[in-house]
């Protein structure tokens, strides 16, 4: 018996027409980690972390339909797709972003594009609460000092020194807030950056009790890498891989508030490709030729 094509499956959920419209599937494939969840109302029904080697493009589609399936979930009964757009990997990021926009046409249901490093920020500081990586915590306030929300700093290497990171201030079991911009940074700067900012915020009584470093935390979160921030309070580094049930979990809450264009929705690259680069100074004339 041939083996089922997931296209063909997937496509036929267009016309079944059976049930309200309110459930959530989630993709990220912007690291090693292919994701994909359906979540509901905030809870998750199910959900597949495949960790490989970047063949993302070879095992999505079958993986979404396997999803979709374990939850009995149609096309009819989906409120949206939610996408993490990155920065990450080059070519993983637009294989998510690529299928979300087919199946978001195919099935006409909204789509939204989600920080990959937001859902990595959420996910690696519950993933550390849950697994009390740190039992004693500084008070909220002391005689001398109050302290404001803790930092969550999420990491994917971009080699060479530097990282994929933002700043995102901890919301309880709520999602993260964002104090900075998703970008590419030598980590020593942004570690000097974070040292500066400690101290502004030191100054005006919201310091942060504890920092989490929370991702690819294994170069990066190295006790050498983070010691301009030793004497400046607690540093915590969280090894984490995602999780597509955070990029779930966002995408129902920016679905409350709208929607993402279907033809503009594109992978955040943070900055341009190699190859990118090359072709524009070889239009410039000024890639030599060896």
């Amino acid at each position: 018996m041939p083996a089922a094509d997931p296209e063909v499956g997937l496509r036929n959920m267009t016309n079944q027409n059976t049930e309200p419209r309110k459930r959530l599937l989630a993709l990220d494939t912007s690291t090693a980690v292919l994701g994909v969840a359906v979540t509901e109302n905030g809870e998750l029904l199910h959900e597949i972390n495949a960790s490989g080697e970047r063949n993302h493009s070879v095992h999505l589609l079958p993986i979404i339909e396997q999803a979709l399936q374990a939850t009995g979930t149609t096309a009819a009964m989906l409120g949206g797709i939610s996408v993490g757009v990155g920065p990450g990997s080059y070519t993983g990021t637009r294989i998510a972003v690529t299928a979300a926009k087919t199946l978001a046409w195919a099935w006409d249901v909204p789509v939204v594009g989600i920080s990959s490093l937001h859902a990595v920020a959420w996910g690696g500081y519950q993933t550390a609460l849950k697994n009390n990586v740190m039992t004693k915590a500084p008070e909220q306030t002391t005689e001398n000092n109050s302290y404001g929300p803790d930092w969550i700093i999420p990491l994917m290497d971009a080699r060479r020194g530097q990282v994929y990171t933002g700043l995102f201030a901890a919301e309880g079991n709520h999602a993260p807030s964002r104090l900075e911009p998703d970008a590419i940074r030598l980590m020593a700067d942004w570690v000097e950056y974070l040292a500066e900012r400690l101290g502004q915020a030191s100054v005006e009584g919201n310091k942060p009790a504890v920092l989490w470093f929370v991702g690819e935390t294994e170069v990066h979160g190295s006790a050498e890498s983070l010691r301009p921030l030793k004497d400046l309070g607690i540093s915590i580094a969280v090894p984490y891989e995602m999780e597509g049930r955070w990029t779930g979990f966002l995408g129902e809450a920016r679905l409350q508030v709208g929607k993402d264009d279907i033809h503009s929705l594109i992978p955040n690259y943070t900055q341009i490709s190699e190859a990118e680069a090359n072709l524009r100074l070889s239009r410039e004339g000024g890639l030599k030729k060896l």
